[in-house]
């Protein structure tokens, strides 16, 4: 069951080869004769719209989403997917509002904006807690669900598997943006390839089942009879998983600031944008975009598949967890994968080894990027060359990396990863969002208050999340998502509050610049944002 064929290693090599040269290529096609850091971090000047929207959802899609997105849609249903296209609407919003103050203030990480627009105590807080947040919880993750899935659909073991994708993920990261940003158009390619192939396959096998003989339309209708539950986008109170994703919180409250934190604050997201033009940088994030609104069709239509056809008597043993005896949803994409003939079996090898080592590699940049400029340069010297600073973000990549794939078998524990890891980075996630959004739009925000905001955004969800049990059910139980829009607003307000009772002294501002003439956008943008946003409409109201 868990073999590759001699095809399917072929496959992946071709794969791997194509990754490495093309690399190489990039790396010296488009190398100075000093490589200076913001060459390094940004790929200052060189990446195109194509390249950025693609790297964006290389960096975003993991196997959190082929594996814990899968599971979820076995779990939960096609609801899952408002996190994907939640993201597409949102990400018009940070194109139109929020890049261009970064692009305009030359901002190239987000604890310097911070530091710029507040001072260097809230800018450092800050970068400390992206740092132990992205190398704990999200370069662990995405080590621990890659490893977990390569070394369910082929014979290398976890651990081997561990190490492969760590190594791999290092030699891309060290090559720079540039090296990344071009990679990540092949990464994506392949992973979109590789997940339509599985789940043509999941339709295929279901057809069978049914008496359709591999009629992938007629085993879309399949799905919506035989689980009419499993195609809501909107939980109501009765649901067993409104606690997941409750109600309309997925459209206009928890959701929209998990959305904007993570596409508009986040160094590793909006690391790929802050190298170009406004133009290319706007074109880029509208790209990928339209790329979240295919996402769904190959990490949840596969898990919700696997659902039906667990239903009727099939895979019943492959779904089951050993060690617990129960039925583990995360079992969904690999069962899949395992199915697949050779050679296409090496093609979802290679899309979802892709998509691993391109998130690895997006995250590790940042935690360098952070580091090396954040960190290292302003604390530990200040006249550091830009050689250095570059050989400083090398060790920060291979250090981070080193230390994740050392913690990352320790979460073997979880049952839906996915998430697992949206309700932690969520502890987070609306303090950053409050600090930010004050900073960029209201003047008068202080940074005594946004000290306030960063050292309580985790104390503030923690007792939200631990007080209904620490109170035996006197306090209410919210929801995660619910607990993030009360951490935001709560956080939001008492900055509100704060910098209105001790306001700036004058000639203390440090405001950033905000033109209303930068909002404006080009014609082909509207086009391409009222087009998306049509189809999100559409997809909400089929099935709301």
């Amino acid at each position: 069951m868990h073999k590759l064929l001699p095809a399917d290693y072929i496959v992946f090599f071709i794969y791997f080869i194509a990754v490495s040269v093309y690399g190489y290529y990039i790396y010296h096609k488009k190398k100075s004769a000093t490589m200076s850091s913001n060459d390094f971090f940004l790929a200052e000047g060189s990446l195109t719209w194509w390249a950025i929207g693609a790297s964006l959802i290389a960096s975003n899609i993991s196997a959190e989403h082929f594996i814990g997105m899968s599971g979820s849609g076995f779990a939960l249903g096609l609801a899952i997917s408002t996190y994907e296209w939640a993201s597409a609407a949102t990400l018009i919003i940070v194109a139109v509002f929020i890049i261009p103050l970064y692009l305009k203030n030359k901002i190239y990480t987000m604890p310097q904006f911070l530091a710029k627009r507040y001072n260097d105590s809230v800018s450092t807080i800050m970068a400390v807690f992206w740092l132990l947040v992205y190398v704990f919880v999200n370069l662990t993750s995405i080590i621990y669900l890659g490893a977990l899935a390569i070394s369910s659909i082929s014979p290398i073991s976890f651990e081997w598997s561990i190490v492969g994708l760590s190594v791999f993920s290092i030699v891309v990261t060290l090559g720079g943006m540039k090296v990344i940003g071009y990679t990540d158009v092949i990464q994506v390619i392949v992973l979109l390839i590789g997940g339509l192939v599985t789940t043509y396959l999941a339709l295929s096998l279901l057809a069978d089942k049914f008496g359709f003989d591999g009629n992938i339309l007629e085993a879309l209708g399949v799905l919506r009879k035989e689980a009419p539950d499993h195609f809501h986008m909107i939980f109501d109170k009765s649901s067993p998983h409104y606690k997941e994703l409750p109600g309309l919180s997925v459209l206009i409250g928890g959701m929209l600031i998990n959305n904007l934190a993570y596409w508009g604050c986040n160094q590793y997201i909006v690391q790929r944008a802050l190298g170009a033009d406004l133009k290319t940088a706007r074109n880029g994030i509208l790209f990928a975009a339209f790329l979240k609104l295919l996402i769904p069709v190959i990490a949840v239509l596969p898990g919700i598949t696997m659902y039906v056809m667990h239903q009727n008597g099939m895979f019943q043993q492959e779904m089951i967890d050993a060690a617990t005896g129960s039925i583990k949803p995360d079992h969904a994409y690999p069962t899949l994968m395992n199915l697949l003939p050779a050679g296409l079996k090496g093609v979802a090898f290679a899309a979802l080894t892709a998509a691993i080592v391109a998130s690895l590699a997006g995250k590790a940049n940042s935690i360098s990027t952070i580091f090396s400029l954040d960190i290292y340069k302003k604390y530990f010297n200040k006249d550091a060359s830009d050689k250095k600073v570059v050989r400083v973000g090398r060790w920060a990549v291979i250090l981070s990396m080193v230390i994740a794939a050392i913690i990352a078998p320790a979460l073997k524990s979880l049952d839906q990863a996915y998430q697992f890891i949206q309700e932690y980075v969520g502890f987070f996630s609306p303090g950053v969002l409050a600090i930010f959004l004050l900073g960029m739009f209201w003047k008068r925000t202080t940074a005594a208050a946004a000290l306030a905001g960063a050292v309580l955004t985790i104390p503030v969800s923690t007792v939200l999340k631990f007080l209904p049990t620490w109170t035996n059910g006197a306090f209410p139980d919210y929801p995660f998502l619910d607990r993030m829009t009360i951490t935001f607003f709560a956080i939001a307000v008492l900055m509100i509050v704060m910098s209105l009772l001790k306001p700036n002294k004058p000639g203390d501002t440090h405001s950033i610049e905000v033109d209303k003439s930068w909002f404006k956008v080009s014609t082909e943008f509207v086009i391409g944002s009222v087009i998306i946003c049509g189809v999100l409409v559409a997809l909400y109201t089929v099935f709301w």
